[in-house]
């Protein structure tokens, strides 16, 4: 199946130029004093698809987000995201491009002093044109979206683990973004409360449609993204089923070892590996 351009996804042309990548990270380096962080990382993301970055603790994954957002710069390399080279952006014009991102930081990082629907708005609220009924409607399309309708009123203290996560997709998924980044989005979830926010970033990836980057060090996670697919059913409901060859080969799984990307590939391929520190992980 031939990849959508970006422009295809619903971005201004003016961001990128038809047929970009993504993402692209090209021999991007970065140490804090002597400590080397990133070695020559290069890899790219396809519009529509899911690129899946695992890799022990302190391997340098959330590190690549912090990239792509532009929150670090790096020691040398280039980092192009949604067209931009956002490595010599500065604040004000990476804001513009951050426009088009969503974000899901581990433990969800709701405002405690907003309602849900004041969380799940904020964006809408503070950096759009939208008026308020407009918001609102989006809000509440969201919330219904990830099964939180019923909680709009209430503050995030008066949800349970899983539905702060729950809230936190429909944050960052409000403002219809092209590129959406999770970091470790079910830690500290048991599984089956996990297995329902997986569930959430696979509807969001198939039906709304984004192109989504996960950082996890849970293979259970990684593999259920990667190996189900979502969509609607006559009666306009939504149901996930497991997917087919080509949905499954649209998920890039890239292995982060040391600051270096050490395997990239597809599923299948990473469970046939018999590289020895491979079956170490998957073990």
């Amino acid at each position: 199946m031939r990849a959508k351009s970006l422009a295809e996804f619903g971005l201004p042309i003016e961001l990128a130029e038809a047929h970009a990548p993504v993402v692209l990270f090209d021999s991007v380096n970065l140490s804090f004093d002597e400590k080397v962080i990133l070695r020559d990382v290069t890899f790219s993301v396809r519009a529509g698809h899911t690129k899946i970055f695992l890799g022990a603790s302190g391997a340098g994954k959330s590190t690549i987000l912090k990239l792509m957002l532009g929150l670090l710069k790096p020691d040398s390399g280039t980092i192009w995201v949604l067209g931009h080279r956002v490595d010599l952006m500065d604040e004000a014009q990476l804001m513009r491009v951050r426009h088009h991102m969503g974000m899901v930081f581990q433990e969800g990082a709701l405002f405690d002093s907003l309602t849900v629907g004041e969380n799940v708005g904020y964006k809408l609220y503070e950096e759009t044109q939208m008026d308020l009924e407009e918001v609102r409607q989006r809000v509440d399309e969201v919330l219904g979206f990830v099964g939180l309708t019923q909680y709009i009123d209430r503050l995030p203290a008066a949800l349970s683990g899983g539905q702060r996560r729950r809230g936190a997709i429909a944050r960052a998924m409000a403002a219809k973004p092209i590129l959406l980044l999770y970091d470790e989005a079910t830690t500290g979830l048991d599984p089956m409360t996990a297995m329902s926010v997986d569930a959430e970033i696979v509807k969001v990836r198939d039906l709304e449609p984004a192109t989504s980057i996960l950082v996890t060090h849970q293979l259970r996670d990684a593999f259920y993204v990667a190996t189900h697919q979502a969509q609607r059913t006559a009666g306009g409901e939504i149901q996930l089923v497991e997917a087919g060859k080509q949905k499954i080969d649209e998920a890039d799984f890239v292995m982060i070892r040391e600051g270096r990307v050490y395997f990239e590939g597809t599923a299948s391929e990473l469970r046939q590996s018999q590289d020895p520190y491979l079956l170490k992980f998957l073990s």
